[in-house]
């Protein structure tokens, strides 16, 4: 009996992936409740939001997720305690991700908070599974496996901080006598500390490509905004070192784990590629659609 729920679990897998990327979709698309994601998301007085073509970085997210979804339906890896460790953390992010969204076009504010957290947390929990024993025993893996949820991890740690800061500006929070643009620097100040944790600790390179994307995308929003102009692009070059450092560090050590020769590209490289193959494509719309999602 319990050999059946464990043989569905990679099937689960699947479907909850296809499941919240059919959510996603189709909350722009009808749109759900009447409203576009992003045209919730223009009411909060915000800064820590990127600009528009930054949110292109979902296709790759969604695309990761599929690659993920389908590799580990392989008879060859479907038994591997490395992937099944993985699969009840995914179908758990799932099932966040599109409660996040129906919460979020419903306008049950301060319920995103909980989706969200529960979404970060499943994705922190793969995260550390990941890194625990032996690492990614092919190329294949380390593309289709590791790379997609360290892409994921450091967008979901960009978006809890914006879902975060727009729940306190619909709330009316006054900032504890700080204005706006502090608490900004203070939520700067947490990322180039997360990034630099990473850089030392995991040579964490795709999880600080996204931070220095993310990064970069709200110096590009705010180009005349004062402290948060010179904050952000600040904090952007401390990311972009951090993640220098991590590059360098990988090179100078061998990846755990039985690893092939590595004939492939490093997923960070195409990942950083595809970021800004992105930027350049999308910076130069007049009206770049805006997606707000967690």
């Amino acid at each position: 009996m319990k050999a059946a729920p464990k043989a569905l679990l990679p099937w689960l897998a699947l479907l909850s992936a296809l499941a919240a990327i059919a959510v996603n979709a189709a909350a722009n698309a009808l749109p759900l409740n009447g409203l576009k994601t992003g045209e919730i998301s223009d009411r909060f007085a915000v800064y820590f939001v990127p600009a528009g073509y930054v949110f292109a970085v979902w296709g790759l997210i969604y695309v990761g997720i599929l690659a993920f979804s389908v590799y580990q339906l392989r008879p060859a890896v479907r038994e591997d305690p490395r992937l099944a460790g993985v699969r009840p953390w995914f179908l758990a992010s799932n099932l966040a991700n599109a409660a996040w969204v129906f919460l979020w076009h419903y306008e049950r504010f301060p319920l995103t908070l909980v989706a969200m957290g529960m979404l970060l947390a499943s994705l922190v929990a793969i995260h550390l599974h990941l890194r625990r024993g032996l690492g990614p025993s092919s190329p294949w893996e380390r593309w289709l496996v590791d790379a997609p949820f360290s892409l994921y991890l450091g967008w979901i740690s960009v978006a809890a901080i914006a879902n975060v800061a727009a729940v306190l500006d619909y709330a009316g929070w006054s900032g504890w006598g700080l204005s706006q643009e502090a608490w900004m620097g203070v939520a700067l100040a947490l990322v180039v500390a997360l990034a630099w944790l990473l850089a030392l600790r995991e040579r964490e390179g795709v999880f600080l490509a996204v931070l220095l994307w993310a990064l970069v995308g709200i110096g590009v929003r705010f180009p005349n905004s004062g402290f948060v102009t010179l904050a952000t692009w600040g904090a952007a070059l401390l990311v972009g070192l951090a993640l220098a450092a991590a590059l360098w560090g990988r090179a100078g050590r061998p990846s755990g784990g039985t690893h092939e020769p590595r004939a492939w590209p490093r997923p960070r490289v195409v990942v950083s590629a595809c970021l800004g193959f992105a930027a350049v494509r999308y910076s130069g719309s007049s009206s770049p659609t805006r997606w707000w999602r967690p």
